[in-house]
C-alpha cells in the first residue's frame, strides 16, 4: 500500500478531532450533563455527583498518562494504545443508553461515562503527539487551530443532529417539534439517552479517515527491557524539570487553567439546568452558539498563534474566561451583579447565551495554543512522554477543580458559589505564564520530522 501523502495524514489527524468532539460537546458538556441533572431531581446534587466522577476519572488519567505516553515513546510506536483507548470511549459512550430514568444507577452511569472520559483522553495524548510530524515550527499553529476548528465544526453538526431529531425538551419534542427518530419512546427519555450510541457511532465512522492515513513515524523494534527503560526516562524527565524553568512554568501554568476550563466545560450545562432551569435542548441551543464561535475562533487563533507565537495567545484567553467564570457567580435567574429582576426576565438567558460564545471562543483558541506552545517547549525526541507530562499537568489537578466545585457546592447549597474556584485557578494560570519562555528551551534543537506542510483550510 502506497504511503499516504502529508497531505492527507493532516487530513487524517484532523478526524481525530471531529471524531472524539462529541464526547465534549453532547455527553460532558451539553445534553447528557443536563439529562442526568434533569433525573436526579436537585441542581446542586447533580453539580455535587458530576464534579467528583470528572475528578476521579481525571486522577486515573493523571496516574497512568505519563506512563503510557513514555512507553510508546520508547517501543516507537503510538497507533496500538489510538486503537485500544479508542474501544474504551465507544463502549464507555454506548454505555450511557442505560441511564433510564425508571432505572437510573448513578454508579452504573458515572463508571461507563468515566471510561469514556478516559478513552478520549488517553487517545487524544498520543495523537496531540504526532503533531511535529506534520509540519515546520512555523506551520504547527495553524496545523493545530485548524484540528481544533475541524474538531469543532463535527461537535456542531453531532449536536445539531442530536436537538432535531433525538433530544426531548419538557414536551417530549425534538427541537423541530417531532418525536424522537426511529420510534424511540419519548416516555422512557429514550430519544435524549441516544445521545451515548449517537456519540459511540460518530467516533467509530469518522475514526476510519484517522486510522486510513496516519502512520506512526518508521522506528527501530523496541529492544529488551523497554518498558523498564520507559519507566527511567519518565523519572529522569521528571527529575530534570528543575533544569528546564520554563517548562516546569508552563506544566504547572497549564495545571491550573486547563483544570478551570475543563471543570467549566463539565459543569456549564448541569450549572444552567440548575440555575436558569434549562433543558437540554435550552442547553443544546447554548451550545451552538459556543461551538460555532469555538470553529470560527480556533481557526483565527491559528493564524495568530503562527504569526505572534502562542504565548500571548493564551494570555489573551486566560483573562477571558476569568471574565466568565466572575460573570457565572455573578448571575442567577433572579439578580444580575446585585441587581434584582423582575420575574420572568429574560437578561439571565441572554447572559449565558454570550458567555457561552465566549466560552466557545477563548476555549477553544486556547486548547489549540496550548498544544503548540506544548510542541515548543517538549523534548522533540520524546514528545509522546512530553504529552504525557502535559496530559499529568492537566490531570495532576483535574480532580482538584470537580471536587472543589463540589465541596464547595455541597457546603453552600448554592451552585453560583460553587463555582467560584474556576477564578483561582485561571489566576494561578495567568500568574504562573509569566516565567514561560515563548520560544521554549530548546529552539535550536527542534526540528519536525516531516517537510513543510502544503496550506490547509
Amino acid at each position: 500500500m502506497a504511503e499516504p501523502s502529508l497531505r492527507k495524514r493532516i487530513w487524517g489527524w484532523f478526524f481525530f478531532d471531529w471524531a472524539s468532539q462529541p464526547y465534549n460537546t453532547l455527553l460532558l458538556t451539553f445534553i447528557f450533563g443536563p439529562y442526568v441533572t434533569e433525573v436526579l431531581g436537585d441542581g446542586s446534587t447533580a453539580q455535587t455527583v458530576w464534579a467528583i466522577g470528572i475528578g476521579i476519572a481525571g486522577l486515573v488519567i493523571a496516574l497512568l498518562a505519563p506512563i503510557l505516553g513514555s512507553m510508546a515513546d520508547t517501543s516507537g510506536r503510538r497507533m496500538p494504545w489510538i486503537w485500544g483507548f479508542s474501544a474504551l470511549y465507544v463502549i464507555g459512550a454506548a454505555g450511557l443508553w442505560w441511564a433510564a430514568p425508571s432505572d437510573f444507577d448513578l454508579i452504573r452511569t458515572l463508571i461507563f461515562f468515566a471510561l469514556g472520559l478516559i478513552g478520549m483522553e488517553f487517545a487524544t495524548i498520543f495523537t496531540n503527539s504526532m503533531l511535529p510530524d506534520l509540519g515546520s515550527r512555523a506551520e504547527i499553529g495553524r496545523i493545530s487551530g485548524n484540528g481544533w476548528a475541524f474538531g469543532y465544526c463535527g461537535g456542531l453538526i453531532a449536536l445539531l443532529i442530536m436537538l432535531a431529531f433525538f433530544a426531548q425538551g419538557g414536551d417530549g419534542k425534538t427541537f423541530l417539534g417531532l418525536d424522537p427518530a426511529f420510534g424511540l419512546d419519548p416516555e422512557t427519555r429514550e430519544g435524549t439517552r441516544a445521545v451515548g450510541p449517537l456519540t459511540a457511532i460518530w467516533y467509530a465512522v469518522f475514526m476510519v479517515p484517522f486510522f486510513l492515513w496516519v502512520r506512526d513515524a518508521r522506528t527501530a523494534p523496541a529492544p529488551p527491557g523497554s518498558t523498564k527503560l520507559a519507566l527511567r526516562e519518565l523519572g529522569r524527565s521528571i527529575r530534570d524539570l528543575p533544569k528546564t524553568p520554563s517548562l516546569a512554568a508552563y506544566l504547572a501554568s497549564s495545571m491550573f487553567y486547563r483544570d478551570a476550563l475543563n471543570a467549566m466545560y463539565g459543569i456549564g450545562g448541569v450549572y444552567a439546568a440548575g440555575v436558569l432551569g434549562w433543558a437540554p435542548t435550552d442547553s443544546g441551543i447554548f451550545g451552538v452558539v459556543a461551538i460555532i464561535t469555538g470553529a470560527v475562533f480556533a481557526f483565527l487563533g491559528g493564524q495568530l498563534d503562527s504569526r505572534f507565537g502562542p504565548k500571548p495567545v493564551i494570555t489573551i484567553c486566560i483573562w477571558a474566561l476569568l471574565g466568565v467564570s466572575v460573570c457565572l457567580v455573578a448571575i442567577s435567574r433572579d439578580s444580575m451583579f446585585g441587581i434584582p429582576l423582575g420575574e420572568g426576565s429574560k437578561a439571565p438567558d441572554i447572559a449565558f447565551y454570550v458567555m457561552g460564545a465566549v466560552i466557545g471562543a477563548a476555549g477553544g483558541v486556547l486548547q489549540a495554543a496550548s498544544r503548540t506552545m506544548m510542541v515548543r517547549q517538549g523534548n522533540p525526541h520524546r514528545m509522546t512522554q512530553s504529552f504525557g507530562l502535559y496530559a499529568l499537568a492537566g490531570k495532576a489537578t483535574s480532580f482538584v477543580a470537580p471536587l472543589l466545585i463540589g465541596a464547595v457546592t455541597f457546603l453552600s447549597g448554592s451552585q453560583q458559589i460553587g463555582i467560584s474556584p474556576l477564578i483561582a485557578l485561571f489566576l494561578l494560570g495567568l500568574f504562573l505564564l509569566r516565567w514561560v519562555n515563548p520560544h521554549g528551551e530548546r529552539e535550536d534543537t527542534w526540528a519536525p520530522s516531516a517537510p513543510s506542510s502544503p496550506p490547509l483550510l
